[in-house]
């Protein structure tokens, strides 16, 4: 007979919660997941499978699955009895508006354009960085780790541009305005890759809660 955990949606029920108490200890999140597969196995057996010699069919399932409670409901009522989630943990809520993300992304991705702003456009750029660093800083979606690499990256220009311009200089002879602009694409480049890493961990976070 096989395990009755390995069905499909059992396996996907328990890896919802999984994703959604990762803020609990480990030995906590392990006792949980522990508990609710003795608790599908013994109420799999007990509702007993249309074949006695394969796993139990899948309304049989649904309707065990149903009785438990949603993977949001478990998570929810195991993180309350654990107390407030802590970021230091890893604690990880729900995902912000998509219009708070679009915006702190916006801002991240904007420094390099805003380069071919004549004479203001690198110092436009440093505020625009700042301004994200400080967005993604105050926001409850990303981790506490997310923020410190996003921090890292998008202030990375306020060294970069200047090792960058002197790097150009040193292998033209001189700096002129296109060098200028070189270093400082360069130099802001850095922050093209801390968006990107910030919206694939908002994707993964809001798929988390969809699926949940």
């Amino acid at each position: 007979m096989s395990n009755p955990t390995d069905h499909p949606l059992v396996r996907a029920h328990l890896d919802a919660v999984a994703r959604l108490t990762e803020p609990l200890p480990a030995d906590q999140r392990r006792e949980l997941l522990a508990d609710l597969r003795e608790h599908v196995e013994v109420a799999l057996a007990e509702a007993g499978p249309t074949n006695p010699a394969g796993p139990a069919d899948e309304t049989t399932v649904r309707h065990v699955l149903d009785q438990l409670g949603s993977p949001r409901q478990i998570a929810d009522a195991a993180l309350a009895e654990a107390g407030p989630a802590r970021p230091e943990a890893g604690g990880r809520p729900e995902p912000e508006s998509s219009g708070r993300t679009t915006v702190t992304l916006a801002l991240a991705v904007l420094p390099l354009p805003l380069l071919l702003v004549p004479g203001v456009g690198p110092v436009l750029g440093l505020v625009t960085a700042v301004a994200a660093a400080i967005r993604v800083g105050r926001s409850a979606q990303w981790s506490r780790r997310e923020k410190k690499q996003a921090a890292l990256l998008l202030l990375a220009p306020l060294l970069a541009v200047p090792l960058a311009a002197v790097l150009v200089a040193a292998l033209s002879g001189s700096l002129s305005p296109v060098g200028v602009l070189a270093a400082c694409a360069v130099g802001f480049s850095p922050t093209l890759l801390a968006a990107a890493r910030l919206a694939r961990s908002a994707a993964r976070l809001r798929a988390a809660a969809v699926t949940a």
